[in-house]
Protein backbone atom coordinates (compact mmCIF):
# COMPACT_ATOMS: atom_id res chain seq x y z
CA UNK A 1 0.00 0.00 0.00
CA UNK A 2 1.38 3.29 -0.60
CA UNK A 3 0.71 6.50 0.32
CA UNK A 4 -1.80 7.12 -2.91
CA UNK A 5 -3.88 4.07 -1.99
CA UNK A 6 -4.08 5.57 1.77
CA UNK A 7 -7.87 6.30 3.11
CA UNK A 8 -8.76 10.47 2.55
CA UNK A 9 -9.73 10.21 6.55
CA UNK A 10 -6.19 8.90 7.50
CA UNK A 11 -4.33 12.19 7.04
CA UNK A 12 -1.69 12.98 9.75
CA UNK A 13 -3.52 16.87 10.29
CA UNK A 14 -6.45 16.81 12.80
CA UNK A 15 -9.49 17.36 11.33
CA UNK A 16 -11.17 21.04 10.25
CA UNK A 17 -12.64 21.99 13.68
CA UNK A 18 -9.51 20.93 15.76
CA UNK A 19 -7.07 22.61 12.89
CA UNK A 20 -6.60 26.24 15.35
CA UNK A 21 -5.70 24.16 18.18
CA UNK A 22 -2.81 23.24 19.57
CA UNK A 23 -0.68 21.99 22.95
CA UNK A 24 -2.78 21.39 25.81
CA UNK A 25 -5.91 22.89 24.40
CA UNK A 26 -6.23 20.45 21.10
CA UNK A 27 -5.40 17.30 23.70
CA UNK A 28 -8.30 18.76 26.00
CA UNK A 29 -10.59 18.84 23.12
CA UNK A 30 -9.57 15.40 21.90
CA UNK A 31 -10.54 14.39 25.32
CA UNK A 32 -13.71 15.64 25.37
CA UNK A 33 -14.50 14.09 22.00
CA UNK A 34 -13.48 10.88 22.82
CA UNK A 35 -15.46 11.00 26.04
CA UNK A 36 -18.62 12.20 24.02
CA UNK A 37 -18.12 9.35 21.87
CA UNK A 38 -17.78 6.49 24.78
CA UNK A 39 -21.00 8.45 26.29
CA UNK A 40 -22.87 7.87 22.92
CA UNK A 41 -21.97 4.23 23.32
CA UNK A 42 -23.57 3.56 26.73
CA UNK A 43 -20.31 3.57 28.54
CA UNK A 44 -19.82 5.17 31.98
CA UNK A 45 -16.85 8.14 31.63
CA UNK A 46 -16.12 9.97 34.31
CA UNK A 47 -13.59 12.72 35.08
CA UNK A 48 -10.45 10.49 35.90
CA UNK A 49 -10.34 8.13 38.95
CA UNK A 50 -11.87 9.42 42.72
CA UNK A 51 -9.88 11.69 44.91
CA UNK A 52 -8.47 9.54 47.70
CA UNK A 53 -10.54 10.30 51.06
CA UNK A 54 -9.01 11.91 54.19
CA UNK A 55 -9.98 10.78 57.53
CA UNK A 56 -10.13 13.15 60.51
CA UNK A 57 -10.38 12.41 63.78
CA UNK A 58 -13.26 10.94 65.48
CA UNK A 59 -13.88 8.44 62.50
CA UNK A 60 -15.46 11.01 60.04
CA UNK A 61 -14.94 11.59 56.65
CA UNK A 62 -13.23 14.89 55.49
CA UNK A 63 -13.58 16.52 51.57
CA UNK A 64 -12.01 14.57 48.93
CA UNK A 65 -8.61 16.31 48.54
CA UNK A 66 -5.89 15.81 45.41
CA UNK A 67 -2.55 16.23 45.12
CA UNK A 68 -2.15 19.22 43.09
CA UNK A 69 1.18 20.22 41.80
CA UNK A 70 3.26 20.94 44.82
CA UNK A 71 4.91 18.43 46.25
CA UNK A 72 3.04 15.63 49.08
CA UNK A 73 3.81 13.66 51.35
CA UNK A 74 2.11 10.98 48.99
CA UNK A 75 4.76 11.97 46.13
CA UNK A 76 7.81 9.44 45.59
CA UNK A 77 10.32 10.33 48.08
CA UNK A 78 14.40 9.91 47.67
CA UNK A 79 15.58 6.56 49.20
CA UNK A 80 18.15 8.58 52.01
CA UNK A 81 15.08 11.04 52.60
CA UNK A 82 12.92 8.44 53.33
CA UNK A 83 15.48 6.10 55.14
CA UNK A 84 16.19 9.05 57.60
CA UNK A 85 12.34 9.42 58.36
CA UNK A 86 12.12 5.61 59.41
CA UNK A 87 15.08 5.96 61.37
CA UNK A 88 13.99 9.12 63.09
CA UNK A 89 10.48 7.34 63.78
CA UNK A 90 12.03 4.07 65.60
CA UNK A 91 14.62 6.19 67.16
CA UNK A 92 17.69 4.68 65.35
CA UNK A 93 19.02 8.53 64.51
CA UNK A 94 21.87 7.85 66.93
CA UNK A 95 22.77 4.56 66.01
CA UNK A 96 22.62 5.33 62.10
CA UNK A 97 24.77 8.86 62.83
CA UNK A 98 27.34 6.51 64.27
CA UNK A 99 27.71 3.32 61.31
CA UNK A 100 27.94 6.56 59.03
CA UNK A 101 31.58 7.24 61.33
CA UNK A 102 32.53 3.97 60.01
CA UNK A 103 30.40 4.07 56.24
CA UNK A 104 31.83 7.69 55.39
CA UNK A 105 35.36 7.80 57.15
CA UNK A 106 37.01 7.94 53.75
CA UNK A 107 35.22 11.09 52.60
CA UNK A 108 35.20 12.46 55.86
CA UNK A 109 39.31 12.38 56.82
CA UNK A 110 40.68 12.25 53.24
CA UNK A 111 42.34 9.86 51.73
CA UNK A 112 45.93 10.17 52.98
CA UNK A 113 44.69 9.65 56.54
CA UNK A 114 42.14 7.14 55.84
CA UNK A 115 45.47 5.34 54.04
CA UNK A 116 47.20 4.56 57.44
CA UNK A 117 44.64 4.62 60.23
CA UNK A 118 41.17 3.11 60.65
CA UNK A 119 38.05 3.51 63.18
CA UNK A 120 37.93 -0.06 64.79
CA UNK A 121 35.20 1.25 67.69
CA UNK A 122 32.91 3.58 68.82
CA UNK A 123 31.85 3.12 72.88
CA UNK A 124 29.85 6.47 74.50
CA UNK A 125 31.24 8.91 72.03
CA UNK A 126 34.54 7.59 72.47
CA UNK A 127 36.09 6.88 68.55
CA UNK A 128 39.12 4.78 68.90
CA UNK A 129 41.40 4.79 65.42
CA UNK A 130 44.54 2.39 65.12
CA UNK A 131 47.38 3.41 63.08
CA UNK A 132 49.53 1.48 60.93
CA UNK A 133 52.50 3.02 62.79
CA UNK A 134 53.95 4.93 65.76
CA UNK A 135 54.93 7.74 63.65
CA UNK A 136 51.17 7.99 62.01
CA UNK A 137 49.43 7.49 65.51
CA UNK A 138 51.33 10.71 66.77
CA UNK A 139 50.42 12.76 64.01
CA UNK A 140 46.92 12.19 64.62
CA UNK A 141 46.87 12.88 68.06
CA UNK A 142 48.56 16.14 67.09
CA UNK A 143 46.09 17.40 64.48
CA UNK A 144 42.81 15.40 66.82
CA UNK A 145 41.06 18.60 66.86
CA UNK A 146 40.35 19.51 63.27
CA UNK A 147 39.71 15.50 63.05
CA UNK A 148 36.85 15.82 65.80
CA UNK A 149 35.73 18.77 63.64
CA UNK A 150 35.40 17.16 60.53
CA UNK A 151 33.94 14.15 62.30
CA UNK A 152 30.90 16.91 63.83
CA UNK A 153 30.14 18.58 60.30
CA UNK A 154 29.96 15.65 58.60
CA UNK A 155 27.88 13.00 60.45
CA UNK A 156 26.54 15.22 63.29
CA UNK A 157 27.68 17.53 66.33
CA UNK A 158 27.80 15.12 69.61
CA UNK A 159 28.14 11.69 67.88
CA UNK A 160 32.20 11.38 68.72
CA UNK A 161 33.15 13.39 71.66
CA UNK A 162 36.47 12.17 71.68
CA UNK A 163 39.70 10.28 69.90
CA UNK A 164 41.80 7.23 71.33
CA UNK A 165 44.32 7.00 68.72
CA UNK A 166 46.24 3.91 69.29
CA UNK A 167 49.33 2.54 67.32
CA UNK A 168 50.36 -1.20 66.56
CA UNK A 169 50.83 -3.35 69.52
CA UNK A 170 52.40 -6.27 69.83
CA UNK A 171 50.86 -9.81 71.18
CA UNK A 172 48.90 -9.94 74.57
CA UNK A 173 48.79 -13.08 76.45
CA UNK A 174 45.38 -11.80 78.06
CA UNK A 175 42.43 -13.52 76.94
CA UNK A 176 39.40 -11.82 78.45
CA UNK A 177 38.56 -8.74 80.71
CA UNK A 178 40.29 -10.27 83.78
CA UNK A 179 43.89 -10.73 84.50
CA UNK A 180 46.27 -11.60 87.05
CA UNK A 181 49.06 -9.44 88.24
CA UNK A 182 52.35 -11.36 87.89
CA UNK A 183 55.33 -12.23 85.74
CA UNK A 184 53.07 -14.65 83.39
CA UNK A 185 53.75 -17.70 81.40
CA UNK A 186 57.68 -17.69 81.44
CA UNK A 187 58.20 -21.62 80.84
CA UNK A 188 56.20 -21.60 77.95
CA UNK A 189 59.45 -21.34 75.39
CA UNK A 190 61.18 -24.30 77.17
Amino acid sequence: MTDDDAPDDATPFPPEHLAGLRGMDLVRRTLEEARGAARSQGKDVGRGRAAPVRRVAGGGRSRRSWSGPGPDRRDPQLLGVASQDLAKSRGWSTRVSEGAVFGRWRAVVGDQIADHANPTGLNDGVLTVSAESTAWATQLRMVQAQLLAKIAAAVGDGVVKSLKIVGPVGPSWRKGPRSVPGRGPRDTYG
